[in-house]
């Protein structure tokens, strides 16, 4: 094998995928000396997706004091990369782990997010890559929106900053434009629209903090910030798919910015140039935690598998564990892939395995790498 891939996504809480990338590099150069190992870290638009990029593409961390999900100061920072581009994460300014020991959604707010995005902007970003995931809010990004300068007013003309708990008040919201040049690429690992049953307060509040009746409330408000956003702004952005991303953020950056909403895996391969970078290559190698019904739709596995196999490359996926319903689905050849390996070597539990994670995936990596061998042999 003269030229491999290696891009795969985190084990959620065992490996990252830089390391994960360490790991298949070491196994190659023993298995494969001659073998051309590009190694592409990578996320998809959650927690990690600045510092993947960070290490395919360089570029500067800049740090900024904003307002944390509950108003408190919190030190955050964005990619700076060349040529007019910025990376964020939204947790980083209103992630789950910022809301630690006070979980609610109703009351968290994406403002700090926005005092991000105007950071980056008045530092000469053009190209905004905003990540959308693991948030603890459920604002629908009017947070956000307010520190680019939006203003929301109740009936009576009152303006105040809506959260998750009060978007029904909102009767009419003023929006300026973005600078002359400037775009909003939103990153999100999900297709949910905004609300009802798949919406972002039904699936995904309840892991913020929210009760069966804090839940409908905040899926009552979304619907009610939809019928704002059609009746003021002329979008229609429930049924979008991502527009439930982060607590409606998705829905909410489309509908007052006229942001882009992607897969954070195809912006990634866009920007590392995936598609150039399978040329001449003999296999592609990912994977994630674990391998199930989400893994296709939209997430890195997904993404990596249709790009290659446009270009007749193989893809190899090794997971931390694999659904058993995904197995006829990964048989066919209109998935991209051409196999399927767990890391999993005994049959224990996962607070049991986890710890012997990195162990398992060499293991497992470098016994691939023998039956290729013993194939080009």
């Amino acid at each position: 094998m003269k030229k491999c891939i290696i891009i795969s996504d985190s084990f959620k809480g065992t490996l990252s995928s830089l390391e994960i990338c360490e790991i298949a590099g070491k196994c190659l150069a023993r298995r494969f000396p001659g073998c051309e190992a590009v190694k592409i870290p990578v996320a998809d638009g959650g927690e990690g997706t600045a510092s993947c990029f960070r290490e395919a593409c360089g570029g500067e961390w800049v740090p900024v004091t904003v307002q944390g999900p509950f108003g408190d100061p919190v030190t955050a920072s964005y990619l700076l990369l060349p040529e007019g581009r910025a990376v964020l994460e939204m947790a980083a300014a209103a992630g789950l782990p910022l809301a630690e020991g006070r979980l609610d959604p109703g009351k968290a707010s994406t403002y700090g997010v926005g005092q991000l995005i105007r950071h980056a902007i008045e530092h000469g970003a053009k190209d905004i890559l905003l990540g959308l995931g693991g948030s603890c809010t459920n604002d629908g990004g009017c947070g956000c929106a307010a520190a680019l300068g939006a203003v929301f007013t109740r009936a009576d003309g009152s303006a105040f900053l809506p959260t998750g708990d009060t978007l029904d008040q909102i009767a009419d919201i003023t929006v300026p434009s973005l600078p002359e040049g400037v775009s909003i690429t939103a990153m999100c690992d999900i297709d949910n629209p905004l609300c009802g049953p798949q919406g972002a307060a039904y699936v995904f509040a309840p892991q913020k903090g929210a009760d069966e009746a804090a839940v409908e409330r905040l899926d009552q408000n979304l619907r009610a910030l939809d019928a704002v956003f059609a009746a003021r702004l002329g979008r229609f952005v429930a049924d979008v798919p991502g527009a439930g991303a982060a607590g409606g953020f998705g829905g909410g950056l489309l509908a007052l910015f006229g942001a882009e909403l992607r897969p954070g895996i195809e912006a990634v391969l866009d920007l590392v140039g995936f598609d150039r970078l399978l040329e001449g290559c003999e296999a592609v190698f990912t994977g994630e935690g674990r391998l199930d019904s989400q893994s296709l739709r939209g997430k890195v596995i997904s993404g990596v598998a249709r790009r290659a196999r446009r270009r007749g490359v193989p893809v190899i996926v090794i997971a931390g564990s694999v659904a058993p319903e995904l197995e006829p689905v990964c048989e066919d050849p209109e998935s991209g892939i051409a196999a399927v390996f767990s890391i999993n070597r005994q049959a224990v539990d996962f607070s049991v395995s986890r710890l012997s994670s990195r162990e398992n995936y060499a293991y497992t990596f470098d016994n691939i790498l023998r039956i290729m061998s013993l194939g080009q042999a």
